[in-house]
């Protein structure tokens, strides 16, 4: 590992082998099932499957860390108990959990289990990640895709926990965890389901040459012949208002902050991210072989420049952007 640790994605079995493959520290995944954030339908893991995958990525020098981040729900916590107890079975090398109770519950029954906090807690000051470090004894805080270069480094300044930050993939309009449009349009979201846009909302009407994709019925865009079609989502459409149409609440465009992992690894952040458990292996172990080489070259004193416009045609709607990390807008 170098001085910045590469935390990929593995949706599948075989999406984290080719993760570790090509350059991956450490492979975060999930559970087949509500327990986790990427809860969709050919994704995950079942119980078996992630004991051989901790045997796969321990074999070559690879971490697993699983993903139990979603919230429990009032009256039935047993899945998400026994999702921690299966990951520590497996002999994964972490938990990363949002939910004070998952939290809880790992620390009482598992106390030398590690725990990382999820995005999906939103912990983005000195004060909020004091607080899980203190009452869960917690080691490494995701940070919420919503702040710049000095608050990261801020942050870091002012915390001995290990900090870890998204460097690519999609972007999320509101502070993980708290958001609720989807909840509004199908009755699910990512928060308590681990899934926002359920498949089974998931509707695509053609009428002559246009493409219409729904949720629940309700129409979030519109494609002509030659346009991709993405998976719909409520916060990723197009709407018409009385002044005109447009992505009302968040334009299609991926993170890609290679360039600045070296303002990050000297901000203090610990271990960078990418974002993309949905996408296939092939995705994954580009994206992972990129980062692998500018990460290295990093830490041979060379610049990461050859390896910013590597991965540019895999960006949402083709265009990337380094995000709140350069912000400009209050």
């Amino acid at each position: 590992m170098g001085s910045i640790e590469l935390v990929c994605p593995g949706g599948s079995p075989a999406m984290l082998r080719a993760a570790i493959e090509a350059g991956a520290d450490s492979v975060y995944c999930g559970l087949r099932d509500e327990t986790n954030a990427r809860n969709f339908p050919g994704l995950n893991f079942s119980p078996a499957e992630l004991e051989e995958s901790v045997k796969f990525a321990h074999g070559r020098g690879a971490k697993v860390l699983v993903a139990v981040n979603t919230f429990a729900h009032a009256g039935a916590t047993e899945a998400w108990r026994r999702a921690v107890d299966t990951a520590v079975a497996a002999s994964a090398d972490a938990l990363i959990a949002a939910d004070l109770a998952v939290l809880a519950y790992a620390k009482a029954q598992h106390p030398d289990m590690r725990l990382h906090l999820s995005v999906q807690a939103a912990a983005n000051t000195p004060e909020a990640i004091a607080f899980y470090a203190e009452t869960y004894g917690v080691k490494r805080v995701v940070l919420p895709r919503v702040l710049s270069a000095p608050e990261v480094a801020a942050v870091v300044g002012e915390t001995a926990v290990e900090i870890e930050a998204f460097v690519f993939g999609g972007l999320c309009v509101m502070a993980e965890g708290r958001c609720a449009l989807s909840s509004y349009v199908t009755g699910r979201s990512p928060n308590l389901s681990g899934v926002c846009s359920p498949p089974e909302a998931v509707s695509f009407d053609r009428s002559g040459e246009r493409m219409t994709p729904r949720l629940s019925g309700l129409a979030v865009d519109q494609f002509d012949a030659e346009e991709t079609t993405g998976y719909p989502t409520l916060c990723k459409g197009r709407f018409s208002t009385a002044e005109g149409s447009g992505y009302l609440f968040e334009s299609p465009v991926s993170l890609n902050a290679i360039g600045l992992l070296k303002s990050l690894r000297t901000a203090g952040v610990k271990a960078v991210k990418i974002e993309g458990r949905q996408r296939g292996k092939a995705y994954v172990a580009r994206v992972a072989a990129a980062f692998r080489g500018a990460i290295d070259a990093l830490d041979k004193g060379q610049d990461t420049e050859r390896f910013e416009q590597l991965l540019s045609d895999l960006a949402e709607g083709g265009r990337e952007t380094v995000g709140a990390y350069k912000k400009v807008w209050r």
